[in-house]
């Protein structure tokens, strides 16, 4: 039976080596469908949560649910196949492939995934349906080093979503955009998202954008182990935009 949750976490801490624990989340839970904020200053987790979510890293103690997978139970390699399947990631400085066309890059993901390639069809037109959506359809065959930061970005949204992902996680997308550029990326990737019916968990130390989302959390006050305090948490731990 699925569960209503998209990513719960109990009892979770890492660390690197044998260091100490960087990472102590009692509890973390973001429903199917919600838009989800997480915002935190330097050293509180931010990266490290995200990798746990991914399946990159595998937690010291506790369980680390996504999509109703148990990936603290799983193998490495069983993690990147969950992960190349069901998860769409847009990293902060996008990760395009540069030696690959717009077209090639966005595709990438239905290449590593026959789950993901079956449920976009024909590859190539799905790209094609996402980059005229995402307004880079006319960019399709040209290198992505020959684009724009705010075009790369969008590749990378595009690339996050072909296959229609179930979850979608965004780390630092908007550092380098400025004000007006930033509000059109979000309005294309609210559409795009809700057009897949995907989970939506956004990173950002911009708290201006918060409002936006469905719920914002602060990663300062869910992690015991945060090297620093962040001054917001005691009233954004868990907030309801309204």
């Amino acid at each position: 039976m699925t569960s209503t949750a998209a990513i719960a976490i109990a009892g979770v801490t890492f660390g690197y080596g044998a260091g100490r624990s960087v990472l102590d989340v009692p509890t973390l839970e973001v429903h199917r469908g919600e838009r989800v904020f997480l915002h935190g200053p330097s050293g509180s987790g931010k990266t490290t949560l995200l990798g746990l979510i991914a399946g990159v890293l595998a937690p010291r103690t506790g369980e680390v649910t996504v999509l109703d997978a148990p990936l603290h139970t799983m193998s490495g390699a069983a993690r990147d196949r969950f992960r190349a399947a069901h998860l769409g990631y847009v990293f902060q400085m996008f990760n395009l492939i540069p030696y690959l066309s717009v077209r090639e890059n966005i595709t990438l993901p239905c290449r590593l995934s026959a789950a993901r390639r079956e449920r976009a069809g024909d590859p190539a037109a799905a790209a094609a349906r996402l980059a005229d959506a995402l307004e880079i359809g006319p960019l399709l065959s040209r290198p992505v080093t020959e684009l724009s930061v705010g075009q790369q970005q969008r590749v990378a949204v595009a690339r996050a979503l072909i296959g229609a992902p179930a979850l979608v996680v965004c780390d630092e997308p908007t550092s380098a955009l400025d004000a007006d550029r930033r509000d059109r990326f979000l309005e294309l990737l609210f559409t795009q998202v809700t057009a897949a019916g995907s989970t939506l968990l956004f990173v950002s130390h911009d708290l201006g954008l918060a409002a936006r989302f469905d719920r914002t959390l602060a990663l300062g006050a869910l992690n015991r182990a945060a090297a620093v305090g962040d001054p917001d948490a005691a009233t954004t731990a868990t907030t309801s935009a309204a």
